[in-house]
C-alpha cells in the first residue's frame, strides 16, 4: 500500500473513484486556475488505485497558515486521515475540513472511527449537510405521479404558455446566464461568486462534458439559466438564476422538468439538487423558497454525515474558531446599523 500524489496518466480512473463532481479532477484544474493550491492523493494497493481524496489549500490571510478543504469525497481510511495530516503539517494547515459525500445512516460518526486523531464536529460547515435527492431511473408517468399536485400544476402552466427549454452552451447563453445571476443574488440579497470564478468554472468544466446549460425562454426572452453537471451517473443543480419578470408562466419549474428528463436521456439515475434546509425547515429562513420548489418533486431528503475539522494545530484551531465566532458578532451587529 502507498499513497502518494496522483499523476495526471491516472486521471481517468482518478475521477471513476470520484463520488462527486467537486472530487473530480477537471474541478481541481477549475480550482488551480482561480489560484488555489490543489493536492491530489491516492491510495495505490498492488499499483491499483483505489481511493483518493482532492484537497484545496486557503491561505488565512496576514498569516502564513492556511486551512485544506476535502469536500464531498468518500469516507477517508485511516491510512488516508494519517496522509492528510502529513500534509496538513507540509503546508501549515491549522485543519482540514472533511465534508464526506456518505449518507448519515451508512457510517458512525467520523470522529469515533479515528479516535486517535484529533477529529472534531466542524462548529463552521461549509456545505449543506442536506440535500434533495431524486430517483430518476423510473418512467415519467411515475415522476410526475410523485411530485406535489401544485408543481405537477405550474408544468402545465409552463407548457400551455410555450415556455421553450433547451440546451445551449454558447457564449450568448452564458452570458445571459450571468446577467440573471447577478439580478437574482441582488434580489434575493444572497452572495455569490463574482464573474471570473463562473467564467472558468464554465471553461473549465464545460470542455469536459461535465457542466450543461440551459435556458428557459418565453416569448423570445430567456427568463430562467441553468448549469447543471453530469458526472458519474448523476445529474447536479448547481447553479440556477431567473428573472423577475413574467413569474406567472413557471418556467422555472419546466425548466427541473426538462432538466430531469435530459438526465435520463444521459443515463443518468439520480438528480441531486445540490442542497437543502434540513427536517421540519423554518418558514422564515431565506431558503425555505428553494427548499420547497426542490421538495415540490418528490425528491428523498438526504442527509450526510456532516462536517468534521482534522486538527494538525490545536493551539491555533482554538484561536481560529474564537476568533471566526468574534466575527460572526460583529458582522450581525454590523448589519443592525
Amino acid at each position: 500500500m502507498d499513497i502518494k500524489e496522483v499523476a495526471e496518466k491516472d486521471k481517468q480512473s482518478f475521477n471513476k473513484l470520484a463520488l462527486h463532481p467537486l472530487q473530480s479532477w477537471e474541478w481541481g484544474e477549475f480550482r488551480e486556475k482561480t489560484g488555489v493550491k490543489v493536492i491530489r492523493l491516492g491510495r495505490y494497493d498492488d499499483n491499483k488505485l483505489t481511493e483518493t481524496a482532492q484537497i484545496t489549500l486557503h491561505p488565512i490571510p496576514h498569516t502564513t497558515y492556511s486551512i485544506g478543504y476535502f469536500p464531498k469525497g468518500i469516507l477517508p481510511s485511516h491510512e488516508m486521515l494519517e496522509k492528510l495530516v502529513e500534509v496538513g503539517k507540509q503546508y501549515k494547515c491549522i485543519f482540514i475540513k472533511l465534508e464526506p459525500n456518505i449518507e448519515k445512516h451508512l457510517v458512525r460518526q467520523l470522529a469515533d472511527q479515528n479516535s486517535e486523531l484529533n477529529i472534531q464536529p466542524s462548529p463552521h460547515p461549509l456545505f449543506t449537510k442536506y440535500t434533495f435527492q431524486l430517483d430518476i431511473n423510473r418512467n415519467e408517468e411515475e415522476l410526475l405521479k410523485n411530485m406535489h399536485n401544485k408543481t405537477r400544476y405550474n408544468i402545465r402552466v409552463a407548457e400551455k404558455h410555450e415556455v421553450t427549454v433547451t440546451e445551449d452552451d454558447s457564449q450568448e447563453a452564458f452570458e445571459e446566464y450571468l446577467r440573471l445571476t447577478f439580478e437574482t443574488t441582488r434580489r434575493q440579497k444572497f452572495f455569490a461568486h463574482d464573474r471570473r470564478y463562473h467564467k472558468l468554472m464554465w471553461e473549465t468544466l464545460s470542455k469536459s462534458d461535465i457542466a450543461h446549460l440551459f435556458t428557459a425562454t418565453y416569448q423570445d426572452k430567456i427568463l430562467v439559466a441553468w448549469i447543471v453537471f453530469l458526472f458519474n451517473g448523476v445529474v447536479y443543480y448547481p447553479y440556477g438564476a431567473s428573472s423577475s419578470e413574467h413569474r406567472n408562466v413557471m418556467a422555472s419549474n419546466l425548466m427541473m422538468w426538462e432538466a430531469i428528463k435530459w438526465g435520463k436521456k444521459n443515463d443518468a439515475k439520480l438528480f441531486d439538487m445540490w442542497g437543502a434546509l434540513g427536517p421540519d425547515p423554518d418558514p422564515q429562513d431565506p431558503w425555505y423558497g428553494f427548499h420547497r420548489f426542490k421538495e415540490g418533486y418528490g425528491a428523498k431528503l438526504t442527509e450526510f454525515v456532516g462536517s468534521y475539522d482534522l486538527v494538525i494545530n490545536p493551539y491555533l484551531y482554538t484561536i481560529y474558531n474564537f476568533m471566526y465566532r468574534v466575527r460572526e458578532v460583529f458582522l450581525k451587529l454590523k448589519s443592525y446599523f
